[in-house]
């Protein structure tokens, strides 16, 4: 049986249910990975962002390119083709690869990219949220809220419309040229921010040999390091968000 190169982990936190999506669609030896982090508690933003979910890794992986399967259902979306309902939303981030070319990645929102290599964490995206429109001053040494976020799949805003008003597009790119072996991490801000807030070592915590419990173990830390920061502040306010997290072996 062929080795699992990729392995999904989810874990609800303390919500009362799930509207994180993945999806992996292999074309021809040119493979996409998705994963959305839907807004909201309802389960029909769940099964919203998982179709979702689908049609942008199919789409990436027919064309070759995560920008194209992302700004194919963006504009679906736009034109309200594929909700379920009138205010479905999500962050959203893609990365395809095929063998030989680089690493394509595109994003809106706040959902995070990080490529794994010679021994650190490599982020290739730039959250769409109010802490980069506003980034930490002296005055304001946190910044904008970053839980605001500035761009996001189902929105109706055009890349001129997110341009204006924050400086930068509603969704973005980046290539990353893959030299040697090295691990694709996609994680949804509930995977990712208890780890930066605790200053764990990213890196360290997909370096397991085994994709599927390292994976798991990276979302179900985040949980409870969420979990047992948000009890320290307040008891009677213990929250940890929804944690989606792909991780993936790659190759040139």
């Amino acid at each position: 049986m062929p080795t699992r190169t990729y392995a999904i982990a989810q874990h609800t936190g303390t919500d009362p249910g799930q509207c994180d999506a993945t999806a992996v669609r292999t074309v021809n030896s040119t493979r996409a990975y998705v994963l959305l982090d839907g807004i909201g508690r309802r389960e029909t933003t769940h099964r919203w962002a998982l179709s979702a979910a689908r049609q942008i890794a199919r789409t990436a992986a027919h064309r070759g390119d995560a920008e194209a399967g992302l700004r194919h259902v963006y504009n679906l979306c736009r034109d309200d083709t594929i909700h379920y309902g009138p205010s479905h939303k999500a962050a959203a981030v893609v990365a395809v690869k095929a063998p030989g070319k680089p690493l394509t990645v595109a994003w809106c929102g706040d959902s995070r990219a990080y490529l794994m290599e010679r021994g650190i964490a490599v982020r290739l995206t730039e959250d769409h949220n109010k802490r980069r429109v506003y980034p930490p001053t002296a005055t304001y040494p946190y910044g904008g809220n970053r839980n605001h976020i500035t761009s996001c799949l189902g929105s109706d805003a055009t890349d001129e419309d997110r341009q204006r008003l924050y400086r930068h597009p509603a969704i973005e790119t980046t290539t990353r040229k893959i030299t040697g072996p090295c691990r694709l991490l996609l994680a949804s801000d509930g995977a990712y921010e208890p780890h930066e807030d605790a200053r764990h070592d990213l890196y360290a915590e997909c370096d397991g040999n085994d994709l599927v419990p390292t994976v798991r173990g990276l979302v179900n830390l985040a949980v409870d390091t969420a979990v047992k920061t948000s009890r320290s502040l307040d008891p009677n306010q213990v929250y940890a968000d929804n944690a989606t997290a792909l991780l993936a072996d790659l190759t040139p």
